[in-house]
């Protein structure tokens, strides 16, 4: 039946020998697609491969197609950078494309991303240069000894000369020879003062922030506090002022020096500075527990002790009337400048009444003076240990 089916269909049946060669032509079909299959994923792995190892020398010829702008060569002309406690590598990198030092940040923070000591750069003013490669630029942040040609140090305001000695002589970054702050401040001399400052150091060494050369001497420090404090005299036109004012010089220094250490608020320097000039023009005592303190070395605290108020000494208010004869420490700007210009206004008291906020009280009468005393003693009382 098959037979004549095939017949039918003009189909000559095969014979036996050429089924057999059809069936070696399909095995032999068969081997060749699985050997080009080998040879397809042999190439594609190449390609792959080549791809792989081509990636990292692509990536280096891209980064430096599309690199970050940078100078070269180790800079020109010296510029002074500060760099802050705390601050990011970014954060340094953007203060040193704003100096001119490195081209963008962008290059300082590869270089420094790369270099683990990058992350010894200390808070300091450093000498660096303009136009610096940001390699240069690292390399001479890191050289402290080439990079750092001054260090800093601060007075800060309503401090004794005594406490700036101390200051001077424990700053490990000025590194004075013992004794040699305290040698510096008997020769007042040497100091450059004011002419209407009595030849004492006391309330002339200006509140602020000083670059200090390598290798400064304590005479020169101190030199530069008194500069400071010359210049801000001259800015607030503080002799004409007072001569304006009759006021003397020396004692508007005195009032600013009391009133830094009576209040810590800006807003009540003013206030302060006319209770000051009320009491002195209706003949009474300052009363002031500050120039109190100033005699028996005590700063801060609010009170003085019944024993202290009975010191003999030109400096206690309670006793003696006037001014004491000295400033009682180093007043800032803000002061001098209330020391000048007093607020108007009848108050002859003023107390603290919260010593977190600073917060003080204006008084006109003795029993508004009492009644705002109580506050402050009914704040102390909440406050165990803060006002002793």
């Amino acid at each position: 039946m098959t037979d004549d089916l095939d017949e039918d269909l003009g189909l000559r049946p095969e014979s036996r020998v050429e089924r057999r060669a059809n069936r070696r032509k399909t095995r032999a079909k068969r081997g060749f697609g699985c050997f080009a299959g080998l040879i397809s994923l042999m190439v594609v792995g190449a390609l792959v491969a080549g791809l792989v190892i081509g990636f990292g020398k692509g990536r280096d010829a891209l980064e430096k197609v599309f690199a970050a702008p940078d100078y070269e060569g180790t800079g020109t002309s010296t510029v002074t950078v500060e760099i802050s406690s705390g601050q990011s590598s970014q954060a340094i990198a953007d203060t040193l494309e704003k100096k001119g030092v490195v081209k963008s940040a962008k290059a300082f923070e590869r270089v420094a991303r790369d270099d683990p000591r990058s992350k010894k750069i200390q808070a300091n003013t450093y000498t660096l240069k303009k136009e610096m490669s940001a390699k240069a630029a690292l390399e001479l942040l890191l050289d402290t000894a080439k990079s750092v040609l001054v260090t800093r140090f601060t007075i800060p305001p309503a401090r004794t000369k005594a406490e700036i000695v101390n200051l001077l002589q424990k700053s490990k970054a000025v590194k004075l020879p013992a004794g040699a702050a305290q040698a510096a401040m008997d020769r007042p001399q040497t100091l450059q003062l004011p002419t209407f400052a009595k030849g004492n150091p006391e309330g002339f060494l200006f509140p602020g922030t000083y670059d200090i050369p390598k290798d400064a001497n304590a005479n020169l420090i101190l030199r530069m506090a008194t500069a400071r404090f010359t210049k801000t005299a001259g800015e607030l036109q503080l002799v004409q002022t007072a001569s304006r004012k009759k006021l003397d010089p020396y004692q508007a220094v005195i009032v600013a020096s009391i009133i830094g250490a009576e209040t810590n608020r800006k807003e009540d320097y003013a206030k302060v500075a006319r209770v000051i000039y009320n009491r002195l023009q209706a003949g009474k005592r300052l009363q002031m527990d500050s120039t109190i303190h100033y005699v028996v070395g005590r700063s801060g605290g609010v009170f003085t002790s019944k024993e202290q108020r009975e010191t003999d000494s030109p400096y206690n208010t309670y006793k003696y009337a006037g001014l004491p004869p000295t400033p009682i420490n180093s007043p800032d700007k803000d002061t001098l400048r209330a020391a000048l210009n007093p607020a108007a206004g009848g108050w002859m008291y003023f107390t603290l009444v919260n010593l977190d906020t600073g917060e003080t009280l204006f008084a006109n009468t003795g029993d508004e003076h009492q009644a705002n005393v109580k506050k402050l003693q009914t704040w102390c009382a909440a406050h165990p240990g803060r006002c002793g």
